[in-house]
């Protein structure tokens, strides 16, 4: 049988201290603008690493999934991009459309586009698995987002939250179907996915310690 791909518990991000901040409501609204306007850069970026995804040796049965993925993402299949998701969020806690997308890239996020590019435009294996690391824990983070968007915030209208709704649900397919090519992946593509996964889930834990010590929260 072959081996599963795995993610590191300890760079878990439901564990980090920024999204444990954000459940508990202990995060200032300072940082979470701050995270809005950072992130967008990889919000933006994420069709791209799509793009490139498809653009490798992949099989036929791989290409459509991804396919599908992208056009979810740039908005040809549901009518909405997701970074226009994305800067709609952005809008409804405070933070104007333009000084989002003219936000200086601070080291940490450039860090998760670069490497994220990387591994998409490296090989197929790469490519699944750095997106099968951040896919795979989305839904379950964007669930306790919209939590602690409404509890803490005062958040609840449905266009605001409307990145999340759509994550929460959209990316429970598309980390089975990403999961199931990985595994049927030979043993040497398997080790390089989960390559690839791992210095995904590094990059991602340390952006998100990046806005937390930016915004005064030191320990991360």
């Amino acid at each position: 049988m072959n081996r599963k791909i795995t993610l590191q518990n300890e760079l878990y991000l439901l564990r980090h201290p920024f999204y444990r901040a954000w459940m508990e409501g202990q995060l200032s609204t300072a940082a979470l603008k701050d995270y809005a306007r950072q992130y967008y850069h990889h919000v933006e970026a994420f069709p791209s690493y799509l793009v490139n995804a498809l653009q490798t040796d992949a099989s036929d049965e791989c290409k459509e999934i991804l396919r599908e993925n992208l056009e979810e993402e740039d908005g040809s299949r549901h009518g909405t991009s997701h970074p226009e998701l994305w800067l709609r969020f952005a809008e409804g806690i405070g933070v104007g459309r333009n000084e989002v997308k003219s936000a200086h890239y601070r080291e940490a996020v450039r860090h998760v586009v670069e490497t994220f590019t990387l591994s998409a435009k490296s090989s197929t294996a790469r490519a699944l698995g750095a997106l099968y690391a951040y896919e795979s824990q989305v839904p379950e983070i964007a669930e306790s987002k919209i939590e602690g968007l409404r509890r803490h915030f005062g958040i609840r209208d449905e266009r605001t939250l409307s990145f999340f709704e759509v994550h929460k649900t959209a990316d429970i397919q598309h980390r089975e179907s990403l999961l199931e090519i990985i595994e049927n992946l030979c043993e040497r593509d398997r080790a390089e996915a989960q390559m690839a996964a791992d210095s995904a889930c590094r990059v991602l834990w340390d952006f998100l310690t990046d806005v937390h010590r930016t915004n005064g929260c030191p320990s991360a």
